[in-house]
């Protein structure tokens, strides 16, 4: 084991409890506006600057009675990255203490939350699927109409399946003025070469009246492709490239506010987004022994058809302000995402019934394997989440009960697109969950603690393995997941600017189930032309008797424990705050790269991860402001299946140490500058044994500075401001054909008009 595991430490997030800001307060004093827009709602916000709506409570809750930690990002920081580069998850990177490293492409396989991997929403609606998890949530709408970003830290169960690590959630933006406004905003950015230059325009039009509002907007950008700092071209991500590609968005948002009192509210929501690779460059590897980067070479990539990712929403929220003495929220969804992945000629795609392989004189294949496939992976989601929440229930003063139902139906299925097999047959899951949560208040100190209870259902079709796998025949059926989630928690209020929290709290999520649904083998020997055959052993399998889904042990759910201690000190110049946590898992997931099938499987062992963050700010003048981060996260699992948990899990679980600073000064009414570093320090783990990595760390600085004249709004980004090359700390360990260094200099101008 690293250290002691912190035991004394306590735990995120109480179920369907938002958390306690520990992001430095100028991100906090952003996030003060209701999602309504009526006046009295305005209002209300404006008398309550503590009040600030979070995912996990569905209602506005006051920051100082909840006890665990979140980050709010502000519309500010959102235009800010924006402002420097078209990595949507680099903003995770830069403003969340636990978020790790951002992989620069279109995947964000690796990119984690305290080590494990969160639920990514927008306006509350999952994004992505636990079933098949593609690695592709993170980039599903144009950043220009996000207000503010909601994370909550750690395993949770208030968003219910899929929530393991934490939740993102992205607000969508709300007009704030009466009338009719009018936003253009487009960017220009170059590393000043040809096939460089990128651009995104974006148009925006906000409305609002007493009692109605409405949000369009529609973007388009086109990404060139990238080069580090010695001038060499990146190259392209294997799962996809948010490089070399273009996308186009579309959102309306629609609400109306009525009854006596404006107290009732109901809001339609629509949002369409699609990237997709434009396929001018392959990708050519580079060589570890001498240090040569993969890169891209112009050429036409293998396949008849672009990746791309496409996401598709709609919802429909109702709130009641004072139903039976209460506030009542409802919210109708459907979610739809199709992703399609690069071109192989991989082992595990081939099949000697569509195209015969070559073998030598020892069975061997002879050559390239003739086959090429692409892999697409299609989801789509159906539900309702509720609560109602009342103050002095049963007649006593300050005890608050909220309780609710959320009933979802989600499907997945991946297919091998070209040849039109069936590679992870289609699957449903579907839960209804109950939960209740009270907190009472006792004076200085605030007491939370509640029940969710996950009744869920998997079903899956029969279906056949690839010939890779041996052709089996698998028996559908249905796999049943019950679990009864607890959290408790305290927060005491010891001075006016001073609160500690303490608190426990469990997280459910289903394993990457389609991960060993299509990796089903029976025979470790080889077969059908001297093939080598591998991957999950269901049970009958030896003695080749009939598959079922049923006798799969990877698919078991993933529940993890967590415990937090954290405080928060806010001063008139200055805050900081810190929390040490404990996230466990008797049957977590860790996901390796295998070298035959160059694709993923799934190892189902237990994990302990541990670790601190703090942040804190510092207001030097009334116009300068210094605000730091450091995160340290560490993570033990084991070898084999028993044994003690003593291997150190690797960067692609649990990222290395980081920092980042930002110095914000706003030189005048109309003008800003920003100037931000953030580090990735040096890890060694497992030193002399399996597993061993040595990641060499790095530092980076941006600049990014605005000036608004009149209506219009001027700005200047550079990312890398001082050209650092560097390898991706996901790139320093070899895994497969991952050998990429980071983006060099990027400058970027943009222009927004409002009217």
């Amino acid at each position: 084991m690293h250290t002691t595991k912190m035991k004394k430490l306590s735990a995120i997030i109480i179920t369907n409890l938002a958390i306690w800001p520990l992001i430095p307060s100028h991100s906090l004093a952003a996030q003060t506006v209701n999602n309504a827009t009526s006046d009295k709602q305005q209002a209300k916000d404006e008398a309550s600057v503590e009040k600030i709506i979070i995912t996990g409570s569905r209602q506005p809750k006051a920051a100082n009675k909840i006890p665990g930690a979140i980050n709010v990002i502000s519309q500010e920081e959102v235009s800010r990255n924006l402002s420097l580069t078209s990595d949507a998850t680099s903003l995770l990177t830069r403003t969340i203490p636990g978020y790790s490293e951002s992989t620069q492409q279109m995947s964000n396989s690796g990119e984690t939350l305290r080590g494990r991997v969160a639920l990514r929403l927008f306006d509350g609606v999952p994004q992505g699927s636990p079933l098949r998890e593609g690695n592709r949530a993170g980039i599903f709408t144009d950043m220009g109409i996000i207000e503010r970003v909601e994370v909550i830290n750690g395993p949770s169960a208030s968003e219910g399946v899929g929530a393991a690590g934490g939740i993102i959630n992205y607000i969508s933006r709300t007009p704030k003025v009466k009338g009719t406004e009018v936003t253009l905003s487009s960017q220009y950015r170059t590393q000043f070469e040809d096939d460089s230059e990128s651009w995104r325009l974006g148009f925006n039009v906000a409305h609002l009246e007493d009692n109605y509002d409405l949000v369009l907007a529609a973007s388009f950008a086109e990404t060139g492709i990238g080069y580090d700092a010695d001038g060499r071209r990146i190259g392209l991500g294997t799962s996809g490239s948010a490089m070399d590609s273009e996308s186009d968005n579309l959102f309306v948002k629609v609400g109306t506010n009525f009854g006596k009192q404006d107290e009732q509210r109901l809001e339609l929501s629509l949002s369409r987004f699609n990237i997709a690779g434009k396929g001018n460059y392959i990708l050519v590897d580079g060589d570890r022994e001498t240090g040569l980067s993969s890169t891209s070479e112009r050429g036409r990539p293998l396949g008849a058809r672009a990746s791309f990712n496409d996401f598709s929403q709609q919802s429909l929220t109702y709130t009641h302000d004072d139903l039976f003495g209460g506030a009542f929220w409802v919210q109708y969804y459907r979610a739809d995402q199709g992703m399609r992945y690069e071109a192989e000629n991989s082992i595990d795609k081939q099949d000697p019934l569509i195209a015969p392989i070559a073998l030598d004189e020892n069975g061997l294949p002879s050559s390239d394997f003739p086959l090429i496939d692409q892999s697409e992976i299609h989801s789509d989601k159906e539900g309702f989440r509720s609560s109602w929440t009342k103050l002095d229930i049963l007649g006593v003063r300050d005890l608050e009960l909220q309780v609710g139902l959320d009933v979802v139906k989600d499907t997945a299925q991946q297919l091998l697109a070209l040849t039109n097999r069936v590679w992870v047959p289609p699957m449903e899951y579907t839960s209804k969950t109950p939960f209740f949560q009270l907190s009472y208040d006792l004076g200085d100190v605030t007491v939370t603690g509640g029940v969710r209870r996950e009744d869920g259902e998997l079903k899956v079709d029969d279906y056949t393995t690839t010939w890779y796998r041996d052709r089996r025949e698998v028996s559908g059926g249905k796999l049943d997941y019950q679990e009864t989630l607890t959290n408790i928690g305290a927060i005491w209020r010891v001075t006016e600017d001073l609160s500690v929290y303490v608190s426990t709290a469990e997280g459910f999520t289903l394993p990457n189930v389609g991960i060993p649904l299509r990796n089903i083998s029976c025979s470790n020997d080889t077969s059908e032309g001297g093939v080598p055959f591998g991957g999950t052993q269901p049970d009958g399998c030896p003695d080749d008797d009939p598959i079922s889904v049923d006798g799969i042990l990877d698919l078991q759910p993933i529940v993890v424990k967590n415990k937090e201690i954290g405080f928060n000190w806010n001063g008139e110049s200055a805050n900081i705050g810190a929390s040490y946590y404990q996230s466990d898992s008797e049957f977590g997931v860790s996901l390796r790269v295998d070298p035959e099938t160059e694709d993923y499987i799934m190892l189902r062992r237990p994990t302990e991860i541990s670790g601190y963050e703090m942040s804190a700010g510092y207001k030097v003048t009334d116009t300068i402001k210094l605000n730091l981060m450091y995160s340290h996260t560490e993570g033990d699992t084991r070898d084999g299946d028993t044994g003690p948990l003593d291997r150190a899990m690797g960067v692609r679980d649990v990222g290395p140490d980081k920092v980042v600073l930002t110095a914000d000064w706003q030189f005048s009414d109309a003008g800003r500058v920003v100037l931000g570093a953030r580090s990735v320090l040096d890890n060694d783990i497992n030193e002399g044994r399996a597993g061993e990595e040595h990641i060499k760390g790095y530092t980076l600085f941006d600049l990014n500075a605005n000036y608004q004249l009149d209506n219009s709004t001027f700005t200047v980004g550079i990312d890398n401001l001082l050209d650092k090359s560097y390898f991706l700390s996901h790139s320093q360990v070899d895994q497969w054909r991952n050998y990429f260094k980071g983006q060099g200099r990027i400058v970027s101008l943009g222009y927004t008009l409002k009217f």
